[in-house]
């Protein structure tokens, strides 16, 4: 039988967060004693465990056909691949930091300057765009220690909280760039792989859909049904069903998880009484 072979990071933080994705999805994958391959017991689905910076060449080249990884290093490669579909965790962001007690003036503070950094394609893609001349340091790692060992009088790195940089004596200066976990795919998926992927992004945005949504259910005097319709839009608009009480229906509908508790005191106040909310697992669209 065919497979899809996807490469995930085999450690770091998207590792942990592309198994939970598959499992969202009903994909069964066990990888106990941490092998670098592994298949998938319910779903025709190979897992390569690779590093983050390698997959874009593995995805490139063949050897792996989809790829979770942070877009941040699918920009730093720069290999010909497709990137499928945004997936909404593992966001961060690509700055410029500098020394604490350095007075940040603008990008023009950088003019001269030293930065070490992981992603030197990124960074000289951006200072050429701005006509800054830089010198780039490029280093593997440990990047936030090179302005304290005198390597960098600057860095460029992955920033999530900040406190990697409070803790090495730095400031963030200046955000570059988003960035966020990412399916990348081969060019050249044969017909039976492309169908395999289909189903997976199916399984993918169902998921998607559904994360910080929440279904609601309530009742309402007949009077005020225009009222609650328009604080509820739902996905098309909200289910209406009569009640034993002919003066009565019931409404449901889907909200989002961030407008939750402002929606319900405005339901409230509009009449609705008995209000259940359900969160949402999985929702096809």
């Amino acid at each position: 039988m065919e497979k899809i072979k996807i490469a995930i990071q085999k450690s770091g933080r998207l590792s942990e967060k592309s198994l939970d994705l598959l499992s969202e999805c009903g994909i069964n994958v066990s990888n106990g004693n941490r092998r670098l391959k592994t298949e998938a017991r319910n779903f025709p689905l190979e897992i390569l465990f690779l590093r983050d910076d390698d997959i874009p060449q593995y995805v490139e080249q063949g050897v792996a056909d989809i790829g979770i990884l942070g877009q941040n290093e699918m920009w730093e490669k720069e290999k010909d691949v497709t990137e499928i579909e945004r997936l909404g965790f593992g966001s961060c962001r690509l700055s410029l930091a500098i020394p604490k007690d350095e007075v940040y003036t603008g990008l023009a503070y950088f003019g001269g300057k030293r930065i070490a950094t992981s992603y030197p394609r990124i960074l000289k893609k951006f200072f050429r765009e701005k006509e800054i001349d830089v010198k780039i340091e490029e280093l593997g790692g440990s990047v936030e220690i090179a302005t304290g060992i005198g390597l960098a009088d600057a860095i460029f790195d992955i920033v999530s909280t900040g406190s990697t940089l409070i803790m090495n004596g730095l400031k963030e200066a200046e955000a570059i760039v988003k960035s966020e976990a990412t399916l990348i795919g081969n060019k050249n998926l044969s017909a039976a792989k492309t169908e395999l992927l289909e189903r997976l992004l199916f399984r993918i945005k169902a998921y998607k859909n559904g994360r910080g949504k929440k279904y609601v259910l309530l009742n309402a005097p007949n009077e005020v049904i225009p009222d609650i319709v328009r604080l509820l839009p739902g996905m098309r608009s909200p289910s209406i069903l009569p009640l034993a009480d002919g003066r009565w229906s019931s409404i449901h509908s889907v909200i989002n998880g961030d407008d939750f508790w402002e929606i319900i005191d405005e339901l409230k106040h509009a009449g609705a009484e008995g209000i259940l909310v359900i969160p949402i697992e999985k929702m096809i669209l």
